[in-house]
């Protein structure tokens, strides 16, 4: 495998961490996750206007840049590094995914508008009896003239609260399929809430919400290849996102050891600590191996895609538990305080570890795919 980025991507990656550099306040942004509206709009729009980010991984005929996987990767890392808690991975990374796969003019049209900045989608997938299994759906959706009627709950939608379109799950009687809704449709009630890792989520209830007849994305009854698809393109994105903050994490730690003294020394001369920091950094190359290998993966056969998947959420989220906690030691007390950025890292670390299925569910999905 080639791990050496092309110049265009390594510009990419530089200017992507400068712009967060210059521009993106961890203070501010997380003000606007708890007490604001739970982003920065005026951050969402520069990444569409300035950077371009919004667009790199979408067709030229959207309005995109033509990228592949590596480019999100390398994106999501930065974003990591920063903790941007802006919706990039429901909206570019899951929602466009799931329209390129539908197809059609409804679907084209809101493809620009992501790359626009204009649109924001939050995926409606898993239901009170779901657990990690996107397809034990229970939401109904029903033929009446010319429109869909659904109905049915769904939980832990991240980004609902600030999504302009909803892509929603749902049983028809041809099978599982998904369908585009906007957020404001009469029907729909939202039960919004913020996430440990200061993000916003919702659990909805959908009762008789009509939508026409092009709010079907895809085959009637032909979503589930195109959900699995998609769910390991968040997987390898929320890696890389995983292996930007755990940089970071490794980064100030080892600054902080620096600094920190004891007994007239600081504690980074403690061969106990040393030894520690390097367990971590080990921890951390793995992590970066298995995120590599599940981007180079992507488009590869599903169940290599799918094991490569597995692999490095299980990696990511062991090494995620593993420089999360000892950072926060490493730190004492002052690692769990709101006024240094550890903590906030390490919730973002501990949401990640659960998040488009458990380190221990991901464990248990390499073994069934790798079982003769």
């Amino acid at each position: 495998m080639d791990f050496e980025l092309t110049a265009e991507q390594q510009l990419l990656r530089d200017t992507v961490t400068e712009f967060l550099a210059a521009r993106y306040d961890l203070e501010k942004s997380r003000a606007a996750a708890r007490t604001g509206a739970g982003w920065q709009p005026e951050i969402w729009r520069a990444f569409a206007d300035e950077v371009g980010i919004l667009g790199a991984s979408l067709p030229e005929s959207v309005g995109g840049f033509d990228g592949g996987p590596v480019e999100t990767m390398i994106i999501a890392e930065a974003l990591g590094r920063a903790l941007v808690v802006e919706p990039y991975v429901d909206t570019v990374v899951v929602g466009a995914g799931l329209l390129r796969r539908a197809g059609g003019d409804r679907a084209r049209k809101l493809l620009r508008g992501i790359a626009s900045g204009e649109v924001i989608t939050a995926l409606a997938a898993l239901e009170a009896d779901s657990g990690h299994d996107l397809t034990r759906v229970a939401t109904t959706a029903r033929r009446d003239g010319d429109s869909w009627v659904l109905d049915g709950a769904k939980i832990v939608v991240t980004t609902a609260p600030l999504a302009t379109q909803l892509l929603v799950t749902a049983r028809t009687e041809a099978g599982l399929s998904l369908f585009v809704v906007n957020s404001g449709t009469a029907g729909i009630t939202q039960h919004p809430y913020r996430t440990i890792d200061e993000r916003r989520a919702a659990d909805l209830v959908l009762e008789g919400v009509r939508v026409p007849a092009d709010a079907l994305l895809g085959a009637d009854g032909g979503a589930e290849e195109s959900l699995a698809a998609a769910a390991d393109e968040a997987i390898a994105a929320i890696c890389a996102e995983a292996v930007g903050a755990m940089r970071r994490v490794l980064a100030d730690t080892v600054e902080y050891t620096k600094q920190r003294q004891q007994f007239g020394v600081p504690i980074a001369a403690f061969q106990a600590l040393q030894h520690r920091m390097v367990d971590m950094l080990l921890e951390l190359e793995q992590a970066v191996a298995a995120t590599y290998l599940v981007t180079l993966k992507l488009n590869a056969d599903p169940a290599v895609r799918a094991r490569a998947a597995a692999a490095a959420k299980a990696t990511v989220g062991r090494a995620a538990r593993r420089i999360g906690q000892e950072s926060v030691q490493l730190h004492g007390a002052m690692g769990m305080t709101e006024e240094l950025a550890i903590g906030h890292y390490f919730k973002r670390l501990t949401a990640i570890q659960n998040e488009w299925g458990s380190t221990s569910a991901h464990i248990a999905r390499y073994a069934a795919l790798t079982r003769p």
